[in-house]
């Protein structure tokens, strides 16, 4: 099962609605516990790749690499260099792929949190995204390991992160700025977390939508 780099970019496309549809939920979480303004800076930054987007012809990787340098260059806070490095790692490990398989999947989730990890000396258990990313790609990687299908590679990672989502209701923030309220963090979800968790499902559902509804061979052609 596979679908193509150039078919790919209904992903992007999803992201940025599905962040722009959650950006006043992110900026009600962040609320709670930093300056509820994450909905927001998410929301300005890929309405911005939107632009970009119509005023090019790209593929998957293009877009994710566009999403990676507007988030890089024209979003402020720490959310703007972590998320960017996320879509720069996963453009990075799919540009030369001309189709997109469950391996290259893999490439890119394991590139995208590499890159992270070189920002952040967050773990799971400290309240933040790591807490989604971590248990969701080391879901995704074990069932690849045991052969499963694109698809189920995919659900499995779904599973992951919502579980790795909501864990963070009863978590203490150690890392950022909700780390100053300390116990009173608990009780609440993590803005970047939530986040996360949204681009991950989002990326699994679109790429399932692929694989699914289009078919294999029309997703190739695409």
């Amino acid at each position: 099962m596979k679908f193509s780099n150039k078919s790919g970019l209904f992903i992007v496309e999803q992201l940025i609605t599905a962040i722009q549809a959650n950006k006043e939920y992110l900026s009600d979480i962040d609320g709670a516990v930093g300056d509820g303004d994450h909905g927001i800076n998410m929301n300005k930054g890929f309405a911005l790749a939107r632009e970009e987007l119509d005023n090019q012809t790209m593929n998957l990787s293009d877009g994710l690499m566009t999403i990676s340098k507007v988030l890089v260059n024209k979003i402020g806070g720490s959310m703007g260099p972590l998320y960017g490095s996320l879509f720069r790692g996963l453009s990075v490990a799919s540009r030369i792929s001309e189709q997109i398989d469950k391996e290259v999947m893999f490439a890119m989730l394991e590139k995208a949190s590499n890159n992270v990890k070189q920002l952040t000396t967050a773990q799971v258990g400290d309240k933040t995204l790591i807490d989604v990313l971590d248990p969701a790609i080391a879901a995704y990687e074990q069932a690849l390991q045991q052969n499963k299908s694109f698809i189920e590679c995919l659900d499995a990672m779904t599973h992951a992160s919502e579980k790795g989502w909501q864990s963070t209701k009863d978590l203490i923030a150690k890392v950022g700025r909700g780390s100053r309220l300390g116990e009173r963090t608990v009780g609440h979800l993590d803005a970047g977390a939530t986040s996360c968790h949204i681009i991950l499902n989002t990326i699994a559902e679109s790429a399932m939508t692929l694989l699914q509804k289009q078919g294999e061979q029309y997703a190739t052609i695409y």
